[in-house]
């Protein structure tokens, strides 16, 4: 008997085993990543995020060789159950934003109008750049679908994208890299575009870049730029949801 008969037949028999296989990798190589962030003092590539997505694509491309299969195969077949029941928790864990949003929400009264504006007006011009700069890299259509959503967070941005067509899994490293850069570079950014003394734009520059990752650095930042970045979280979201699919008709992308 082959590895590979082995492997699809232990698939078939056990799939509570194998959903449990894609739960314990996927906390595992996270709380490794988390472990590494906090003893190098919050070294960019060790974001348990980033550094447990690369570090669980390894483990998988490995084990796929040592069963004698397709990387692809192994991961629908042997990760995927697991790593459907923890996204599914990522809809729950989006509305947990609305926390930090109703403890500021005076500020969110206040300047309501502004927020919303100049969210709108932003996202939508990014997906003129995400366009014309994936355009001029020569990106197919599908790939250039799967880069449209990569503002909203990603468990908004995945079924947008594969709606109009794009590659859920490059829509996700998309966003994840997004928010390892805004994490890494936020302090500096904040510097070079003067928000030191402004609270609600820096926190709104965070949640839109950064989605979760950006509004977890923007909460140690403080309680205004913790808020803002929720809301920026949760209004980008809505706009590429309502905006992304009729734009990418316009453009001719589905």
């Amino acid at each position: 008997m082959t590895w590979a008969t082995f492997l699809g037949n232990a698939l078939d028999t056990n799939v509570g085993g194998i959903a449990f296989f894609g739960i314990f990798l996927s906390l595992t190589v996270f709380l490794i990543g988390q472990y590494l962030f906090k003893i190098s003092n919050g070294f960019f590539l060790f974001q348990p995020l980033f550094f447990g997505m690369v570090l669980g694509i390894f483990i998988l491309w490995l084990m796929a060789k040592w069963f004698n299969v397709t990387p692809t195969y192994f991961y629908q077949a042997a990760y995927k159950p697991g790593g459907d029941i923890l996204f599914w928790f990522l809809n729950p864990a989006t509305i947990a934003f609305a926390i930090p949003l109703y403890r500021r929400n005076d500020i969110v009264k206040r300047f309501w109008l502004e927020i919303v504006l100049s969210l709108i007006v932003g996202m939508i011009i990014s997906l003129f750049a995400i366009y014309g700069v994936s355009k001029l890299f020569g990106l197919n259509n599908v790939m250039i679908s799967s880069m449209m959503t990569q503002a909203a967070t990603t468990a908004i941005a995945m079924p947008v994208a594969g709606a109009i067509g794009g590659n859920t899994a490059v829509t996700a490293m998309a966003c994840i890299l997004n928010a390892v850069i805004i994490y890494a570079l936020a302090t500096f950014l904040i510097k070079v575009f003067r928000l030191n003394a402004d609270p609600i734009g820096a926190g709104l520059g965070l949640g839109t870049a950064g989605h979760a990752v950006g509004t977890a650095k923007a909460v140690q930042l403080g309680s205004i730029q913790g808020s803002m970045a929720s809301i920026a979280v949760v209004i980008v979201s809505i706009v590429v949801d309502l905006v992304v699919p009729t734009f990418a008709r316009l453009v001719g992308l589905v």
